[in-house]
């Protein structure tokens, strides 16, 4: 019985290991457009507040998306973009608390944190939820 225990949750764990691991086979735009939904953009900004960023994700040779509160801000990079990956390390250097769009941000490759490229910052575009309609 001592055995047959650690045997059925090794089975178990296999089992439930592809779909804990499964690759996302949506395009890096159609994953975009699932995080941003419900969501409906506002007027283009050239600069956020870096400090009240709550975290970022990359979007596969799309997007940055910085998530400050309830917004998101997405920034399509002007330049550099094809070198985005969701694995990417992002190294900001910054002169202030703001992230801009003359800013550039340093690209780093999550296994070895070697340096793999760097991208031009666009204008950040606030995606905000849509409230429900009183009835």
């Amino acid at each position: 019985m001592r055995t047959l225990i650690p045997a059925i949750l090794a089975a178990a764990a296999m089992l439930a290991a592809p779909a804990a691991f499964a690759k996302d086979t949506r395009t890096p735009e159609q994953q975009l457009e699932k995080l941003l939904e419900g969501r409906v953009a506002g007027t283009p900004q050239d600069c956020i507040n870096l400090a009240a960023t709550n975290s970022s994700q990359v979007i596969d040779k799309t997007a940055i998306v910085y998530r400050v509160g309830n917004t998101l801000w997405v920034n399509r990079p002007r330049g550099g973009a094809d070198q985005l990956g969701e694995d990417d390390i992002l190294v900001t250097k910054t002169t202030s608390s703001r992230l801009c769009s003359i800013d550039t941000v340093e690209l780093h490759d999550r296994t070895s944190h070697m340096y793999s490229g760097f991208v031009s910052l666009g204008e950040f575009v606030p995606y905000r939820k849509v409230k429900a309609a009183a009835q």
